[in-house]
């Protein structure tokens, strides 16, 4: 194996932009994520970048298959808006606009 693999990279332990719950969307520059365990802004995060996530979405969106996913940060939900928010990843099945949450597949950096 080449000396210089650090980890495989599905996980990153990085500092908390802000304060985040366990399951909350992680948002530090280009990287994007679901965090593991709870974090205190500042603090380190383990922070999932792949994979398949169920993320509270904006009740009034409904989102077909394989639509493209934002991240309002302000608001703390997946939304259909792509003005100010993230691109977080795409929609792996639809959800109906009274829908409480969306399953997303994260995109990688």
């Amino acid at each position: 194996m080449a000396r210089n693999f650090i980890q495989p990279g599905h996980n990153l332990t990085i500092p908390a932009p802000a304060a985040v719950l366990s399951g909350g969307v992680v948002i530090a520059g280009d990287i994007r994520g679901v965090a593991l365990i709870d974090a205190a802004a500042g603090a380190p995060v383990d922070v999932c970048v792949v994979g398949c996530w169920e993320l509270p979405k904006v009740a009034a969106n409904a989102f077909t298959l394989g639509a493209k996913v934002y991240w309002n940060a302000t608001e703390g939900l997946a939304t259909t808006t792509a003005s100010s928010n993230t691109l977080l990843g795409y929609a792996i099945e639809a959800a109906a606009a009274d829908s409480a949450a969306v399953k997303v597949r994260l995109l990688t950096a």
